[in-house]
């Protein structure tokens, strides 16, 4: 049945099968059919120019495309690692982080190292020298859900 599909439609059953795997790309988005898709494309390219030799049957053409879609999807890989997560707001889920530079007013004193500061709805545990309550503080550092203050 493979041979029979791949005979009547030739080269272009790969272009077929490329775009139909780019099209689910689309709805099942995740980065890894476009590459499939790519190397389905490129071995109807390869077929196009193979489809007369002899040796070019349908099982070489699947091990061709086997071979080329683990190429492509390391190499897709290597590109998307490359790319990063570059964000316009890189501390979006590091709400500690984002604390950095702002100022607060210390609810409970800071003694022996420890007190307490509320910012917005939370309350947050930091560490600096000590301090009576109501001092404004500078957040200087976070680590976890400790912060680092000094005096303001």
């Amino acid at each position: 049945m493979i041979a029979r599909i791949v005979l009547e439609l030739g080269p272009w059953t790969w272009w077929v099968i490329g775009l139909v795997l780019l099209a689910a790309e689309v709805v099942l988005p995740g980065v890894f059919l476009v590459w499939i898709g790519i190397a389905a494309i490129l071995t109807g390219l390869v077929s196009l120019a193979l489809w007369e030799a002899g040796f070019w049957v349908w099982e070489v053409q699947l091990v061709f495309f086997a071979v080329l879609s683990v190429a492509a999807a390391l190499i897709g890989r290597k590109i998307v690692a490359r790319a990063g997560n570059i964000s316009d707001q890189p501390l979006l889920n590091q709400r500690g982080e984002s604390l950095v530079g702002r100022t607060a007013v210390l609810e409970e004193p800071v003694t022996e190292g420890r007190g307490r500061v509320r910012l917005d709805d939370t309350t947050w545990v930091v560490e600096g020298p000590d301090m009576p309550t109501g001092t404004r503080v500078r957040i200087i550092a976070c680590s976890g859900r400790q912060l680092t203050v000094e005096s303001a």
